[in-house]
C-alpha cells in the first residue's frame, strides 16, 4: 500500500465553499487509482471558503507519473446540491514527487471533471495517450459550451447566449463584480444626483444650469476639462491624450475635399501650409466613417452627426492647436471652412460639431470594435480550440476575464433597440451597424500594433504625446514577456506550424473576429514564432492598455458635457456670423439625453474592487520554474514604469494616468 498525500485549496470568494462529498482519482502513466472519497479531521468545513485541507489518499501501488486528475462533487441526502471554486490541487507522489493541478473554475454538478498537471504543453510534447484523450474530451465539451453567434452581419461575432445565467460558471462575473456593477448601473442617477432630470425633454438655457448638473460628480480631470473645453490648446492635446488618441496623423498634403485658405491659417512670419506640412508639423483627423450617415431621432427630433475634418499645427511651444475646419466631406457654399479668426461662436460651435463626432466615433469604433468586440473574439476562440494544458490558455486565460459577460451587457444594456446608445447617442439610429461595418473594414493589423500604428500615422515625433510614450514602453515590456513564454515552449517556427490547436485558433479569430475578409496585414495562420509571439502581444496589448487608454478617462473627459456632448439637435451653420450662445445651447442635447450620456460615462470609467491590474495573476496557471521567473521579471519591468510614469505625472498640468499598469485592469471587463 502506498500514500499520496493531497492538498486542495478552495477560493477565497463569496459562494466559494461546498459541503458536499468530494472524491478523487488519479490517472499516471501506470495506471489508475481507485475513486476515494476525500475526509480529514476538519470534516465538513473542508471545502469552505479560503480553506487549505490536506489529506492522505491510499492505494495498492504506484501508478507512475501522473497525468491528471478526477474530481467530483456529491451531494448528501436531503442537501442540495451547491458549487465550490477550488483553486488548486497539489499531490505529492509515493516517490516524492510534487505534482500541481491548477483548477480555478466552478464545479456545479456531480459529474467528473478532469483537470490535467500544470506543466503546460503544445500537442507536440503531450505524447501520453490519456492526455491526448482528455484534451479531445475538453476541447469537445468547450465547443458546445462556447458557441458562436451572430449578433449583427458584418461585425464581428460573439458567444450565443440569451443571459448571463447561460454563460458557463466560469467565465461569469463574481458575486462581487455582479453586485457592484448592477448597483452603479442602478444607482448612477443617484449618485449623480440627477434624477429628477432623468425625463427632462427640455433644452438648455444657461451654461450655469450644466454647471450645476455636473457639479454633484467630478474628478480634478474633469474639473479642468470645465475649465479649459473652450482653449484651442486644449481642444488639440485630446486628440493625442484623450480618450480616442489613435485618429490624429501626420499631414503631408491637405485632402482635395478640404480646400483650406492659405491666408487665413495664421502661421507666424512667411510660413505656409506647405512649409509646415514639410516640417512635419501639420496633422489632419478625419471623420469619414460618419460620412452619408442617417443620425437618430431623439425626443422626437432629428439629430446631427457630421463627418468633419480637422486641421491641425504644432506650434513652436510644442502645443496641438486646430487651424481649420470643415463640416462635411463635401466642400460646397454651404459648407464653410471656419478658422481661428472667425467670430468667438463660430469657431466654438465648429469644435463643439468635431467633439460630438470624437465621441461618436470613439464609443463605436475605438473602444466598442477595437478593443470589446475582438477582446471577445479572441477569448472565444481561445476557449474552443485551445486546452487548460496548452501554454497559450496558461498565458491568455487572465486576459478574458469577465469580458464575454460584460459585452453581453453591453448588447443588452448599450446597443439594443432599448440601450442607452441606441436611445441617446446621435450615431445610435438605424445606421450604428453601418458605422460598425465601415470601422471593421478600416481595421489593419497594423493599427492595433501600437509601434506600426505610431510609424503608420507619422505621429513618432509629436511632443506631450503621453499615450504614445506610454503605450510604447508598455507593448516592449509585454512583447519581451510573451517571446519569453512562447519560446520557452516553442523551440522552432516547425513547432508552430505543426501545432493543430493554435493553428485552429487564429484560423477562427480570423473567421469570425475579421469575417474572413481581406484585412491588410491580419495573419490566417502562424508560420512562425516570431509572428506568434506578435500577435498574442496584440491581444494582451488590446485587452489590457489599450482598453484601458479608451475606457478609463471616459468620465474625466466627457463628464463635462460640452466638451463631448452625446449627440447635437441643430444643424451646423452654413454661414458664418449668425452663431450665437444661444445658437450652442439650443445646438446642445435635451436635458434628459445629457444626464443619461453623464451616468453611462460614469458606470464605464468605474473600478471594480475585484480589478486585478496588468500583470497580476493571482490564478497560478504556470508551475514551472522558467514562466514564473518571466512572470516576476514582468511584474518588475511594470512596476518600474508605473514610478516612471508617476513621477512625471507630477509635473504636468492634465496627468496622463490611463497607461499607468495600477491603473490598467488584465482584461476587458469593464
Amino acid at each position: 500500500m502506498v500514500k499520496y498525500e493531497v492538498t486542495i485549496s478552495t477560493a477565497f470568494m463569496a459562494g466559494a465553499s461546498t459541503f458536499n462529498h468530494i472524491f478523487i482519482k488519479f490517472v499516471g502513466t501506470d495506471g489508475e487509482s481507485d475513486r476515494k472519497w476525500l475526509r480529514n479531521f476538519k470534516g465538513a468545513l473542508a471545502f469552505t471558503k479560503g480553506a487549505v485541507s490536506c489529506f492522505t489518499v491510499c492505494n495498492p501501488v504506484s501508478i507512475g507519473r501522473l497525468v491528471l486528475i478526477e474530481l467530483d462533487k456529491q451531494r448528501l441526502p436531503l442537501f442540495p446540491e451547491d458549487s465550490w471554486f477550488p483553486t488548486k490541487v497539489e499531490v505529492k507522489s509515493p516517490e516524492g514527487h510534487t505534482y500541481n493541478f491548477p483548477i480555478y473554475r466552478w464545479i456545479t454538478d456531480s459529474e467528473v471533471h478532469r483537470f490535467r498537471e500544470g506543466t503546460a504543453l503544445t500537442t507536440i510534447y503531450d505524447t501520453n495517450h490519456l492526455g491526448k484523450y482528455s484534451r479531445e474530451k475538453e476541447l469537445k465539451q468547450r465547443e458546445e459550451d462556447y458557441r458562436w453567434d451572430v449578433y449583427e452581419e458584418g461585425i464581428p461575432h460573439s458567444i450565443k447566449t440569451e443571459n448571463p445565467l447561460d454563460l458557463p460558471c466560469e467565465v461569469r462575473f463574481s458575486f462581487t463584480k455582479t453586485t457592484e456593477f448592477f448597483f452603479t448601473a442602478a444607482s448612477g442617477l443617484t449618485e449623480l444626483q440627477l434624477n429628477g432630470l432623468a425625463n427632462c425633454e427640455k433644452p438648455w438655457t444657461d451654461i450655469e444650469d450644466i454647471n450645476r448638473v455636473f457639479c454633484c460628480k467630478r474628478t480634478a480631470i474633469s474639473d479642468y476639462v470645465q475649465e479649459h473645453w473652450k482653449e484651442d490648446a486644449f481642444f488639440g492635446y485630446q486628440f493625442l491624450n484623450g480618450v480616442n488618441p489613435t485618429l490624429i496623423r501626420r499631414c503631408s498634403a491637405p485632402p482635395v475635399n478640404f480646400p483650406v485658405n492659405n491666408n487665413l491659417l495664421g502661421f507666424p512670419g512667411q510660413c505656409s501650409l506647405e512649409d509646415e506640412m514639410k516640417n512635419g508639423n501639420i496633422f489632419l483627423c478625419d471623420y469619414k466613417v460618419f460620412d452619408g450617415v442617417e443620425p437618430n431621432t431623439i425626443n422626437g427630433k432629428k439629430q446631427y452627426l457630421m463627418a468633419p475634418l480637422v486641421l491641425l499645427h504644432k506650434t513652436h511651444d510644442d502645443k496641438m492647436k486646430p487651424i481649420a475646419i470643415q463640416l462635411k466631406q463635401t466642400p460646397g457654399d454651404d459648407n464653410p471652412i471656419f478658422y481661428p479668426t472667425d467670430s468667438e461662436y463660430d469657431w466654438l460651435i465648429a469644435k463643439i460639431f468635431v467633439r460630438s463626432a470624437y465621441f461618436n466615433e470613439h464609443q463605436l469604433n475605438a473602444h466598442l470594435l477595437r478593443t470589446h468586440l475582438l477582446a471577445e473574439v479572441f477569448a472565444v476562440s481561445l476557449l474552443r480550440h485551445i486546452p487548460m494544458v496548452h501554454p497559450l490558455y496558461k498565458l491568455l486565460i487572465p486576459h478574458t476575464r469577465y469580458t464575454l459577460q460584460i459585452n453581453h451587457l453591453a448588447r443588452l444594456l448599450l446597443i439594443s433597440k432599448t440601450g442607452v446608445f441606441t436611445q441617446f447617442a446621435s450615431s445610435g439610429g438605424k445606421d450604428m451597424f453601418t458605422i460598425l461595418k465601415r470601422a471593421l473594414s478600416s481595421v489593419t493589423y497594423s493599427s492595433l500594433c501600437i509601434p506600426d500604428d505610431i510609424a503608420e500615422r507619422g505621429v513618432e515625433a509629436v511632443p506631450n504625446y503621453y499615450y504614445r510614450d506610454d503605450g510604447l514602453k508598455l507593448w516592449d515590456i509585454i512583447h519581451r514577456f510573451v517571446q519569453g513564454i512562447l519560446c520557452f515552449y516553442y523551440k522552432s517556427d516547425a513547432e508552430v506550424q505543426q501545432d493543430a490547436e493554435l493553428q485552429r485558433w487564429i484560423s477562427d479569430v480570423f473567421e469570425h473576429g475579421f469575417l474572413s475578409q481581406p484585412c491588410p496585414g491580419i495573419p490566417k495562420s502562424f508560420t512562425t514564432v516570431a509572428e506568434l509571439v506578435k500577435f498574442v502581444t496584440m491581444v494582451i496589448f488590446t485587452c489590457s492598455a489599450q482598453h484601458s487608454a479608451v475606457n478609463s478617462g471616459q468620465y474625466d473627459y466627457g463628464g463635462w458635457m460640452p466638451n463631448t456632448p452625446i449627440s447635437l439637435q441643430l444643424p451646423p451653420p452654413t454661414t458664418k456670423g449668425k452663431t450665437s450662445e444661444a445658437t450652442m445651447l439650443q445646438t446642445f442635447p435635451d436635458v434628459n439625453v445629457t444626464v443619461q450620456g453623464m451616468a453611462t460615462l460614469w458606470l464605464l470609467s468605474k473600478q471594480s474592487s475585484d480589478f486585478i491590474p496588468l500583470g497580476r495573476y493571482p490564478d497560478e496557471h504556470f508551475s514551472e520554474e522558467t514562466p514564473c521567473k518571466l512572470i516576476k521579471d514582468f511584474q518588475g519591468e511594470l512596476q518600474i514604469l508605473s514610478q516612471t510614469i508617476k513621477v512625471r505625472n507630477q509635473s504636468l498640468e492634465v496627468p496622463y494616468k490611463y497607461m499607468d499598469p495600477t491603473e490598467v485592469e488584465n482584461s476587458v471587463a469593464i
